[in-house]
């Protein structure tokens, strides 16, 4: 087996366990334990707790690998391996008993940065459905045992896009702007689930034409840009402005990416 189908294993196994972790502990009930980047941009005990049990997992079975994870932040490995983990993707839902969270996790080969690493293996694991999004790099995209492809048109009604907001309210006039440019010219309806691992998931199985929200974090993305790749989409993500909002990602099947990203202003 290749060195990706064994990432994307260890990868399967262990968010499988953070899962069901995640799960147990939403059902006990949620601790609030601080903020992060603003006021609704929560961190729950649960998310500290997950993050670090896949870690220790991690560490035993690749001590080598370098790990960035969205709690605990990133440390260098001996090898050029990373492990780049959101733990729970889609906190402010998890905290209201909203079921849309996702533990995301993948192995990137390179810097740990989007514009520079090449993702090996990706996992997007929704605890309260039991879906499990995985790819390998060259080896297609799956839901659990069912391989899954974008869709490979859009009807005259439209496309069914995704997008999310930023928590910083100083973005949101930049965010509703951006919609603004969208809707019109390619959207049928528009959804906003709240977790980006699972949007990208969505466009990879078809259930969404596609997605874009700009100021996603290296871990909301990981996994699910492979996922959508591997299920013959496009992914792209514009570089860093320097501006409060973030870079653009955009993700979509081929049959509208070039004028998502367009309208979007991706290109």
């Amino acid at each position: 087996m290749s060195l990706e189908h064994d990432l994307e294993s260890l990868a399967m196994e262990i968010a499988r366990e953070a899962g069901e972790l995640a799960r147990v502990r939403r059902e006990a009930g949620v601790a609030i334990a601080a903020t992060k980047s603003a006021l609704a941009d929560i961190v729950t005990e649960a998310d500290r707790e997950v993050e670090a049990l896949i870690r220790a997992r991690l560490k035993a079975a690749r001590p080598d690998d370098g790990f960035l994870g969205e709690e605990t932040g990133a440390e260098r490995g001996a090898g050029d391996v990373t492990w780049v983990v959101d733990p729970i993707d889609g906190t402010v839902n998890y905290a209201y008993g909203i079921p849309a969270y996702a533990v995301s996790i993948a192995a990137v080969q390179g810097e740990p940065d989007p514009r520079e690493w090449t993702a090996l293996a990706g996992v997007v694991y929704a605890p309260v459905s039991g879906e499990i999004f995985h790819a390998a790099r060259g080896e297609g995209a799956w839901l659990g045992v069912s391989r899954i492809a974008v869709n490979p048109e859009v009807g005259p009604a439209g496309a069914l896009l995704a997008t999310g907001f930023g928590y910083d309210p100083a973005t949101r006039p930049g965010d509703l702007e951006l919609i603004a440019r969208v809707m019109p010219s390619l959207a049928r309806d528009l959804r906003r689930g709240g977790a980006a691992s699972l949007d990208l998931s969505y466009v990879a199985a078809g259930r969404l034409d596609g997605y874009f929200e700009r100021g996603l974090a290296p871990w909301d993305l990981a996994a699910g840009s492979l996922i959508v790749t591997e299920a013959g989409g496009r992914f792209g993500r514009a570089q860093p402005d320097g501006g409060p909002r973030g870079p653009l990602v955009v993700a979509a099947t081929p049959a509208i990416f070039d004028r998502l990203a367009e309208a979007a202003g991706l290109v």
